[in-house]
């Protein structure tokens, strides 16, 4: 790592530089609504879904699939893919449904719904189908608290540790060592819970494990921006068991792979519309691309 060389000194008003920002300095603006106009596809199934198998994505799939594994018809889903190197969040018919343009976005077509944000979206279709989600208010309140440290938590992994680490176009020692830190500081957190519980909150799989899983299980397998070494991921060992336990998952199995366009083939299913689509040798693929 680099150590840098000069101190920067903020001007008295920041001025948008839109060839700084790495490999997001494309789509990443300070200014929100739609570029462009173009609807959303719309499929058969009563939850739409627009995302991406970023971590965020991750979590609906793979509760969705849950629901569906347990029975759950009304968990019928079409996973259109939003392919946000291409700005594709920015479209009118996007933004009609998450007016902050991020995925993932659920739009469910029984009540007429939109629903936007990773953690809002679990909690909806925890309630709206009565699962994995608590129903005494101590056990529900723990499941909570989890749901809630992740949506803090997380974008000081995502946005702070592997925005510096990974994606920005200089490497710097302060920000990878202030993130850094904060990243080894939260597995701990959830290690030392999970040497207590066998899941986040107690000995009951809920939507706390699921939100938690796509960021803090890809990192304790090593999978996320290449730093497990790094970060010594292995010394974590609760969390690794918490890690392969959900991973043994048939439905965390399938949504992982959910709107994935990057790495090993047999690991990307670009759109969901069907059970069927798992067959990945009927997919057409894409060219691949690297989400944050």
């Amino acid at each position: 790592m680099m150590t840098e060389t000069t101190t920067y000194e903020p001007p008295k008003v920041w001025t948008w530089d839109t060839e700084n920002g790495g490999n997001w300095s494309k789509i990443n603006r300070p200014i929100a609504g739609a570029t462009h106009e173009a609807e959303l596809p719309r499929g058969t199934h009563p939850l739409q879904l627009y995302s991406l198998g970023t971590p965020n994505g991750q979590k609906v799939t793979i509760m969705l699939e849950e629901l569906l594994e347990l029975g759950e018809t009304g968990a019928e889903y079409d996973a259109h893919l939003i392919r946000i190197g291409d700005g594709e969040q920015f479209s009118s018919g996007f933004v009609s449904i998450n007016p902050n343009s991020k995925i993932p976005a659920l739009f469910d077509t029984d009540t007429g719904s939109r629903v936007f944000e990773s953690g809002a979206i679990l909690l909806y279709l925890a309630e709206k189908f009565g699962r994995f989600l608590p129903k005494d208010a101590a056990h529900r309140t723990e499941a909570m608290n989890w749901l809630f440290w992740l949506q803090g938590s997380a974008p000081y992994l995502g946005g702070g540790f592997g925005h510096f680490y990974a994606y920005a176009p200089e490497k710097f020692e302060y920000p990878i060592n202030r993130f850094t830190m904060e990243v080894k500081r939260q597995m701990d957190v959830l290690d030392r819970e999970l040497a207590q519980n066998r899941f986040l909150g107690g000995d009951e799989y809920t939507i706390a494990d699921m939100v938690t899983w796509p960021w803090y299980g890809n990192l304790a397998m090593g999978d996320a921006y290449g730093a497990g070494e790094f970060l010594q991921v292995e010394t974590y060992k609760n969390l690794r068991r918490w890690t392969d336990d959900i991973l043994a998952r048939p439905a965390v199995q399938r949504g992982r792979i959910v709107n994935r366009t990057w790495g090993p083939l047999e690991e990307q299913l670009h759109e969901r519309h069907d059970a069927s689509d798992f067959d990945l040798k009927t997919q057409d693929k894409i060219a691949p691309q690297t989400a944050e």
